[in-house]
């Protein structure tokens, strides 16, 4: 599951993930509050949250889902992600890709009216970009490659509510917490608003702390604080496995991953 180095990698990151409930995340938000920011995106309207939606492609058989649920080291996911349903902003076309615990993520803005065009198999071009001078030509064409020599297709639509807090000068720290994960399977982004999105049961709060670089070591004493124990969580997995897709039924190295 190696992809090529060829092209340039938009950031590097280290990612923790864990379940907690919502007293222990009311106490992390109260303890990072001294190092970190809300993000810009954050809705002081709606306790600081904000919508997350994410269609994740995956080939026939499966082949990005097998690689997570039986650990290959370096592996990597294909979605599209938006944050809201306006018709006028932009849909982000990602390669998040692992190579072991280092986590390396593409992404490319294109205009919402491209995506059901791109999804269902188009190459794409220069149009398709909300800004042509970004470079993120060359990441879309490659997340196109990927789709094409994966024939893969779009297999699980999800949500969530985001809160989100990083470091105010670089933003090379970021906390998260996500909360009313919920699923369907979907082929596309057409028609998204009939979607009947059903809750998936993973626990409270998914706690994600993420870094480049070193793990702070302020962010390593808040773990011992709270006795946080660290667990593989890859919300696309879990979705996938709990809306019951037959085809996941061949697959029997499904053991911990919740996503």
């Amino acid at each position: 599951m190696m992809l090529s180095g060829h092209h340039r990698l938009q950031s590097s990151r280290f990612e923790l993930k864990y379940i907690i409930d919502e007293p222990c995340a009311i106490a992390v938000r109260k303890f990072i509050a001294c190092y970190l920011v809300p993000d810009e995106h954050a809705d002081p309207r709606n306790n600081y949250e904000y919508p997350v939606y994410s269609l994740y492609l995956d080939s026939p058989n499966y082949t990005l889902y097998r690689a997570t649920v039986t650990g290959l080291t370096n592996r990597f996911k294909l979605r599209v992600r938006f944050y809201n349903q306006l018709p006028d902003s932009p849909a982000f076309f990602e390669i998040k890709e692992r190579r072991n615990e280092v986590i390396l993520k593409q992404r490319a803005a294109v205009r919402r009216s491209s995506v059901t065009r791109l999804l269902a198999g188009h190459w794409p071009r220069l149009a398709d970009l909300v800004d042509s001078s970004t470079g993120d030509f060359g990441r879309l064409q490659r997340f196109c490659g990927l789709r094409d020599r994966l024939q893969a297709g779009g297999k699980v639509f999800l949500s969530y509510m985001r809160e989100a807090h990083v470091s105010e000068e670089d933003e090379s720290i970021r906390v998260t917490f996500d909360r009313q994960l919920a699923a369907s399977r979907c082929s596309g982004l057409s028609g998204m608003q009939d979607l009947k999105l059903r809750r998936i049961p993973v626990g409270n709060v998914i706690l994600e702390l993420k870094f480049t670089n070193r793990f702070p070591i302020w962010l390593r004493h808040m773990v011992r604080i709270f006795s946080l124990e660290r667990i593989s969580v890859a919300k696309y997995v879990s979705c996938a496995q709990a809306l019951g897709d037959p085809q996941l039924r061949m697959v029997d190295s499904y053991q911990e991953y919740i996503a």
